[in-house]
């Protein structure tokens, strides 16, 4: 029960009485000489269509003179009805019950009221006081007995939230101490935190949208628990207290930090007052975290920090970093990292592991060793540094990122790059020729998804994404066609790869077919052999219908990177949300598994991978990693053969160096970054949240026949027409009815009877499983 029942039925009780000595009372007095109650009684006129007030005349409004409420008891007063089974109820606002009782000194206005204190009853306190609001709320006899602070602050508060109070449950308020913070509390809305927050974040905009009796609470509820006028004090003495996070301020910090992006103007606030000295090292730092002024100093110095490492040599400097990252990764946690305020803080933990993992040397033992221990971690120091790089905008940040990376991890990578080059020099390159390369794997529903530039650690966050949408996955390792650039690695991932093969003069890498000597260069060729071979090929939004084998491409992680450079780190994961999702397309259209292929991966350098000069005499084609050489010129290049023919042969660049201009991006030489890839096979699992998603978004009945449009992925669905969407049996169509290729279907129901029913339009997947459903009534 509410306050305003508990009122409402207190005040309907007075008219009880014994009908074997009494007769009814005509009406109900409610004098109120202080006008308590004034305030609510529009309120009480909504709960009590018998309320009605002395005033002046507005019958709409249930208020008008003594003689006018005189005229309503005697049925009268055609501008107004009561409640036949009620009594009247009379609020006399501004009188007392003494002046109702004292006839010869009663007012003229207020004489034809007199005489109904004894045909009707008086609503007072049983010791015949009026009943205040303090009495009403305190009171055991005929109150609500409630424990009720006495002081004058409390009663002020009182009459300031009456509304609101009756609203407020009786039960809950039964075992409450009622304060004048209590009742503040309820008029500022219940959350006084929260309104603090919100004018310090608005200064006096915050005043301006409450109304006086609001803001006069919020003020008062701020002097009782936080000792701190906000009247007085002003908006820069809270955010002062506020950074300090003091006594009854750190519960206001908390809930600060919780949400810090609601209250964008803290920060400035704060930033207008004058921190304790930053230059005191003895202040802990938890006493100077809620300052973004000590957060920026503490920006600052890692900045200095990380461009410091660059006297460094790479074993020192990686040691700096973990060191660094130690004493730095507590402001991850500070709302100032989720303002975006400490992008060197956040880099840190990522710079952390490619130091950790950059560590351990990759160059050692043989190609399975290297192989191995890439797979197990190194390309982990490959995934940090770009998760490193997407941390930072500002050019100062990016260089302090940039310098840092080039110290503890192009050592790394230079000396695992050249370790391979050894090992392959004179030996058999572990992606072997087209000769030695196993025949395409085939099996039946599967779609294979080609995605240029696919890296070893991209792939590993691919799978990841991937999984956590209920997939599941299988990984297969795989070394790249030498060079690795896209127009030889293409070909030799694709499922015809038999059929294509490299003439002897050819210096751009690409490979033909094999039958017919026709380049593949533009793709018209490759795409007609793999038509030719029984694979489909589909488009960027074609997702095919499941039945047979296809092919599809999709991603563009390779050309962003030649675009952007180091910048790409900021796009990858977008990027690989795109893959995920078309993936997530593709099973859903029926297809058993989506196998990810890829046809190399990349170095990514932050200013820019190292420069080696190549006499241009000496080659046909040059690339940034690989160079094809003139027949008959003399090099010292190591040379490889072409994977297509191994009679061609090219320049691959030493270490990670490029050939001519140098850029932050670049492939097709021979490292573990750009030759040691994954493959990855993707089918649904139990609970797999990549299940078909399609919605009936057209319905139209003709009698009892219906026919549904749908939209999404709607391909091998079909429709059934239930009066219980789960249950098959419930079916009540003639027969079930498989959409249509433009995603239609019709079905008719049986039985005529069940015109005007109401029922469930369900969409089944080939395996009878619920995949949508939408409310219809038979026959429309």
């Amino acid at each position: 029960m509410k306050v305003i029942d508990y009122l409402s039925k207190a005040l309907r009780d007075s008219a009880v009485f014994n009908p074997e000595v009494q007769v009814a009372p005509s009406c109900i007095l409610w004098p109120d000489k202080d006008r308590q109650w004034e305030a609510v009684i529009p309120r009480l006129q909504s709960e009590l269509g018998e309320l009605l007030v002395l005033g002046d005349y507005l019958p709409e409004n249930r208020v008008g003179p003594a003689i006018w409420l005189r005229c309503v008891i005697a049925g009268k007063a055609p501008d107004v009805a009561l409640p036949a089974d009620r009594v009247p109820v009379f609020y006399l606002p501004g009188v007392s019950r003494q002046d109702l009782r004292a006839i010869e000194d009663c007012p003229d206005l207020l004489k034809p009221l007199a005489e109904l204190q004894y045909r009707g009853v008086i609503w007072s306190q049983a010791n015949a006081k009026d009943w205040t609001i303090m009495a009403f709320l305190k009171s055991d006899q005929g109150g609500m007995g409630l424990d009720v602070a006495q002081d004058n602050e409390a009663k002020n508060a009182i009459q300031l939230a009456l509304y609101l109070l009756l609203d407020e449950e009786f039960e809950l308020l039964k075992d409450k101490r009622l304060d004048k913070d209590y009742f503040n509390t309820l008029l500022t809305g219940g959350d006084p935190v929260r309104d603090l927050l919100q004018w310090l974040d608005q200064g006096d905009g915050f005043q301006t949208t409450r109304g006086a009796n609001e803001w006069k609470a919020f003020v008062e509820v701020c002097k009782s628990q936080l000792a701190f006028n906000p009247q007085g004090d002003g908006v820069l003495a809270g955010a002062s207290k506020l950074a300090m996070r003091e006594g009854p301020w750190h519960s206001v910090w908390e809930r600060y930090s919780e949400a810090p992006k609601r209250y964008s103007n803290i920060p400035s606030r704060i930033r207008q007052c004058k921190p304790p000295d930053l230059g005191i090292f003895d202040i802990p730092a938890e006493k100077l975290s809620g300052w973004p002024q000590w957060n920026e100093e503490q920006e600052k110095s890692l900045h200095h920090d990380l461009l410091a490492l660059n006297h460094l040599p790479a074993h020192e400097a990686r040691k700096r970093v973990l060191e660094l990252e130690k004493t730095h990764a507590p402001r991850r946690e500070l709302v100032w990292a989720e303002l975006g305020e400490s992008p060197l803080a956040l880099a840190a933990k990522y710079l952390a592991v490619v130091a950790d993992v950059t560590n351990t040397a990759l160059a050692a033992g043989s190609i399975a060793d290297l192989q191995a221990g890439y797979a197990n971690q190194g390309w982990r120091a490959d995934d940090a540094v770009l998760s490193a790089l997407a941390c930072v905008d500002k050019a100062p940040d990016v260089d302090a990122v940039t310098t840092a990376t080039r110290v503890i991890y192009l050592p790394w990578l230079e000396e695992s790059a050249r370790y391979l080059q050894k090992l392959v020099d004179g030996a058999i390159y572990p992606g072997g020729r087209i000769a030695e390369a196993p025949a395409f794997y085939k099996v039946g529903g599967q779609c294979v998804l080609f995605v240029d530039g696919l890296r070893f650690d991209t792939a590993r966050r691919l799978s990841a994404a991937l999984e956590a949408r209920g997939y599941q996955l299988a990984e297969t390792m795989n070394w790249t066609a030498l060079p690795s650039v896209t127009a030889t690695g293409k070909a030799a991932v694709s499922p015809v790869r038999s059929k294509i093969s490299g003439t002897d003069d050819c210096d751009d890498f690409e490979p033909c077919v094999a039958a017919t000597g026709q380049s593949l260069k533009g793709g018209y060729h490759l795409k007609k052999l793999l038509n030719d071979n029984h694979w489909k090929v589909l488009d960027r939004t074609d997702n095919g219908d499941g039945l047979g084998n296809a092919w599809c491409e999709f991603g563009d992680i390779d050309s962003e990177g030649h675009a952007r450079g180091w910048k790409l780190a900021k796009h990858i994961d977008p990027l690989l949300t795109e893959i995920a999702e078309r993936i997530a397309a593709l099973l859903a259209a029926g297809w058993n598994s989506v196998r990810v292929v890829t046809d190399h991966g990349w170095l990514l350098m932050p200013g820019k991978l190292p420069t080696i000069q190549m006499s241009k005499d000496l080659t046909d084609n040059k690339w940034g990693r690989c160079a094809s050489i003139k027949p008959g010129a003399s090099t010292s290049e190591r040379l490889y053969p072409w994977f297509w023919n191994p009679h061609q042969q090219f320049a691959l660049a030493d270490g990670v160096g490029c050939y001519g201009k140098s850029v932050d991006y670049n492939h097709g030489g021979l490292s573990l970054q750009e030759c040691l890839t994954l493959d990855l096979v993707v089918t649904l699992a139990g609970g797999a949240s990549g299940k078909q998603v399609a919605e009936v978004t057209d319905v139209a009945w003709k009698g009892l026949r219906c026919t549904v449009g749908v939209d999404g992925q709607y391909a091998n669905l079909s429709l059934d027409v239930r009066t219980q969407a789960g249950d098959p049996a419930s079916s009540v169509v003639v027969s079930v009815k498989p959409l249509k290729d433009n995603g239609t279907a019709s079905v008719v129901v049986e039985d005529e009877e069940l015109q005007g029913r109401a029922a469930f339009l369900v969409l089944l997947s080939t395996s009878g499983e619920l995949v949508a459903e939408a409310n219809t009534v038979i026959g429309g």
